[in-house]
């Protein structure tokens, strides 16, 4: 399909009216009149061939086809605002700019927190929003990754994107200090009969594949979103959780636990920034880049070197 041959402002109707489900309040958003709002419809219906929405008594309901779309639509549109956003310069001291990343807390706890005070002390018009991943992220990567102006996120998931290294870790077996049924190290005998505490997203980790691999399959008795929360999820009991050794801190922050070396080798955790190349040229977009490469290198020197010479 020829995109010339296509009145894009239909795609604004499109997004407004499969969100709202209603012409008046959709033209109302949009600024356009009832009457326009209905002959917007009307040719959005002949391009789709389909109703895209349908009344049910005094209110209208979407088709199959309009529920397929509302996602795309909205993303469609996210892309198009940051596209026409775009500026060959960028002030940071003197600007206005909103900027969006999808990321885990533990992406946030460890790199995100930095970043943010960095924007804070040099850019005090800049507003960061953080997101929660969506589990659409691997299968929808193109629409995910335009909507938003990043994913901080290890290497595994995604692939074939612009990303900007930030720092590695390591994956490390938690259970509570006074657990006496694990020794000095841990065993794959030890985490096939103990209970687990684990992380709800699998593809914020793919070490968990590797324990499939194995032959391991983990006897979870409790899992939660957040991986923050596995700590307190091991302590007081005789469970095993998989965490970032990052993610701990200092050591008065995991007192009554212990972090032991996994019993096979994990692979290395590698956190990037990912971000769409619609963003390539964009000052202020290049400009959170750079920051964002700056904040990692203070955070941790020597991954930053090391990602250099990979």
């Amino acid at each position: 399909m020829n995109i010339a041959n296509l009145d894009l402002n239909l795609l604004v109707v499109l997004r407004a009216l499969l969100e709202e489900r209603n012409v008046t309040r959709a033209g109302e958003r949009i600024g356009l009149s009832q009457p326009a709002t209905s002959a917007s419809l009307a040719r959005l219906r002949r391009h789709f061939s389909d109703e895209l929405l349908v009344r049910r008594g005094n209110r209208y309901e979407l088709t199959p086809l309009g529920h397929a779309l509302r996602g795309p639509a909205a993303n469609a549109c996210s892309v198009m605002e940051r596209l026409f956003s775009s500026r060959a310069h960028f002030h940071p001291e003197t600007e206005q700019r909103d900027f969006t990343l999808l990321a885990s807390d533990y992406a946030i706890t460890v790199f995100g927190a930095a970043l943010s005070r960095a924007l804070h002390t040099e850019a005090p018009g800049v507003r960061l929003h953080f997101r929660q991943m969506p589990p659409t992220i691997v299968e929808a990567t193109e629409s995910v990754l335009g909507s938003v102006d990043g994913v901080l996120m290890l290497h595994g998931v995604i692939s074939g994107y612009p990303a900007v290294e930030l720092y590695r870790d390591e994956w490390v077996c938690l259970v509570d200090a006074d657990n006496g049924t694990v020794g000095e190290e841990i065993t794959m005998e030890d985490l096939a009969r103990l209970p687990w505490a684990v992380y709800q997203r699998p593809y914020d980790v793919p070490v968990a594949h590797q324990l499939g691999m194995l032959g391991l399959d983990p006897r979870v008795e409790v899992s939660a979103h957040s991986f923050r929360m596995l700590p307190d999820l091991v302590r007081g009991t005789h469970r095993v959780a998989l965490v970032q050794r990052r993610l701990l801190g200092a050591p008065a922050e995991h007192a009554g636990l212990r972090a032991l070396p996994c019993p096979f080798p994990a692979a290395p955790i590698r956190e990037a920034l990912w971000w769409h190349p619609v963003h390539r040229y964009d000052a202020a977009h290049t400009w959170l880049r750079e920051t964002a490469a700056r904040v990692a290198a203070e955070l941790d020197p020597g991954a930053a070197q090391a990602a250099e010479r990979d």
